[in-house]
C-alpha cells in the first residue's frame, strides 16, 4: 500500500511539472495526418502522425517545383526557353493540360501549369527540360529530400501519379514547403487565382488555369502552395499563410474528401494565428557590428546576419528576449565577402533559443607597405 502511494505521488509530480503538449484531438482533425509549423524558424505547432509515409498526390509536385525554381535561379533554365513536349509527358493521365507531342511551351507557361492547374504534363515536360529525362529529375527530387531532411520521402516521378514506392511525410511535406516559400519568384504564381494559355501545335486552343487551392479566395493572407488528390492519397492540402510577421504552414494528407481537406487547414492555421506572435530579430545583411582589421586595406569590417532571425512567442505571455553579440577584438586580413566573424545569440529567459552566424559585408584585402606606412605614422602623430 505504501509503495502504490509513493508512485502514485510520483505521477501526480510528474503530470504537474512536464510541459503541456497540444493533444492530437484538441484540434479535431480527421485527415490521416497533420502538421503545423513556423515558416521562420520550422518550430511545429501541431502534429497528428506526421511522420507516416502516405501516398502524396500532387503535392509531391512542390518537390518538382522547388527542383525548377533552382534550377531557374542557377541559370540553367530560363523563364524564355521553348520547351517541347515529349510523347511521355504527353502521355501522361490524371490532372493536365492535354499537351501535344511535338508542340513548345515556355518554362514560364509551365511553371504557371503546375502550379495552377497541377497538371502531370507540364511537372514532366519541366522535369525533362531540367533534367534531360525525367527518371533523372527523380533523382534529384531524391536528392534534394535526403539534403532537406526528409526522412520519410521517396519519389518515383515528377507529378505525383500512384506507385507504390511513391511516398512522403506531412513533416516532410512541410520541409519542403518551407524550403520552396524562400525562393521569391514562385510567389508570383502561387496566389493566382484564374489565368489561361495557348495550347496544342497550332496554339489554336486555350486552356484555363483556376487555382485548386481554393484558399487563395477564402483565407486572409495565403500565400500558397499545393493541392493533391488521388483514390490512394485521398484529398492533401500544403496550406500557407502569413499576417503580419507570423507566417504558418499546414499541411493536411489523407482528408476523406476536399472540403475536410480545406476546413482543416483553416482549423490549423487559425490555430496558430490565435495563439502565437513572431518578433523579427533582424533581417539578412543587416549590420550589427564593427571589427578593427589588422593590416587591412580598410580600418573596421563591418559583420552583418547571415541569415533572417525570427522568434515565435506564445501570444499573451511576457518574454525577457536579449540578444549577445559574440565578436572578436581584431581579425586579421584577408577576410573573405559572407566569412564567419561571430555569433548573434537569442535568449528567452536565459534560455538560448537561436544562433545565427555574423558574417563579413564585404571581402577585406590586405593593406599595401605604403598605406601601412602611412598608418604607423598617423598612429605616432594621434599619440605623440
Amino acid at each position: 500500500m505504501k509503495k502504490k502511494t509513493i508512485w502514485l505521488i510520483l505521477i501526480v509530480i510528474i503530470f504537474q511539472f512536464a510541459n503541456p503538449i497540444y493533444g492530437e484531438d484538441s484540434l479535431d482533425i480527421k485527415a490521416e495526418s497533420a502538421i503545423l509549423i513556423d515558416y521562420h524558424t520550422g518550430e511545429i505547432l501541431y502534429e497528428k502522425n506526421a511522420n507516416a509515409k502516405l501516398a502524396p498526390a500532387s503535392i509531391s509536385k512542390i518537390m518538382t517545383l522547388l527542383i525548377g525554381m533552382e534550377a531557374l535561379e542557377s541559370g540553367k533554365i530560363k523563364l524564355t526557353d521553348n520547351v517541347r513536349i515529349s510523347k511521355h509527358a504527353a502521355s501522361m493521365g490524371g490532372s493536365q493540360l492535354w499537351l501535344e507531342e511535338g508542340e513548345s511551351q515556355t518554362v514560364e507557361a509551365l511553371f504557371k501549369a503546375i502550379v495552377l492547374r497541377s497538371a502531370n504534363d507540364a511537372s514532366v515536360a519541366l522535369a525533362e527540360h531540367i533534367a534531360g529525362s525525367e527518371e533523372i529529375f527523380v533523382n534529384m527530387m531524391n536528392e534534394k529530400a535526403k539534403a532537406l531532411g526528409m526522412n520519410n520521402s521517396n519519389f518515383t516521378n515528377a507529378s505525383g501519379l500512384p506507385h507504390e514506392n511513391n511516398y512522403v511525410s506531412a513533416k516532410d511535406v512541410s520541409k519542403m514547403s518551407q524550403e520552396l516559400l524562400k525562393h521569391k519568384k514562385i510567389h508570383d504564381w502561387l496566389t493566382i487565382y484564374m489565368d489561361e494559355m495557348t495550347v496544342g501545335k497550332k496554339k489554336d486552343k486555350i486552356a484555363g488555369l483556376v487555382n485548386t487551392n481554393r484558399l487563395i479566395k477564402e483565407y486572409e493572407g495565403t500565400t500558397g502552395i499545393k493541392t493533391g488528390s488521388t483514390q490512394e492519397a485521398g484529398f492533401c492540402l500544403s496550406a500557407s499563410a502569413k499576417r503580419g510577421n507570423l507566417h504558418l504552414i499546414g499541411v493536411i494528407m489523407g482528408a476523406k474528401n476536399s472540403r475536410i481537406r480545406f476546413d482543416e487547414s483553416m482549423r490549423l492555421l487559425d490555430y496558430g494565428f490565435a495563439n502565437y506572435d513572431s518578433i523579427p530579430i533582424g533581417r539578412k545583411g543587416d549590420i550589427f557590428g564593427k571589427v578593427p582589421i589588422h593590416k587591412g586595406d580598410i580600418e573596421y569590417l563591418e559583420v552583418v546576419l547571415e541569415r533572417d532571425a525570427y522568434i515565435l512567442i506564445p501570444k499573451e505571455k511576457g518574454q525577457d528576449i536579449n540578444k549577445e553579440i559574440v565578436l572578436p577584438e581584431f581579425i586579421e586580413s584577408p577576410i573573405a565577402e559572407g566569412e564567419k566573424i561571430g555569433e548573434l545569440i537569442i535568449k528567452i529567459h536565459d534560455k538560448e533559443i537561436d544562433r545565427i552566424n555574423l558574417v563579413s559585408k564585404n571581402h577585406i584585402g590586405k593593406a599595401k607597405f605604403n598605406e601601412m606606412l602611412k598608418k604607423v605614422i598617423k598612429s605616432l602623430l594621434i599619440n605623440k
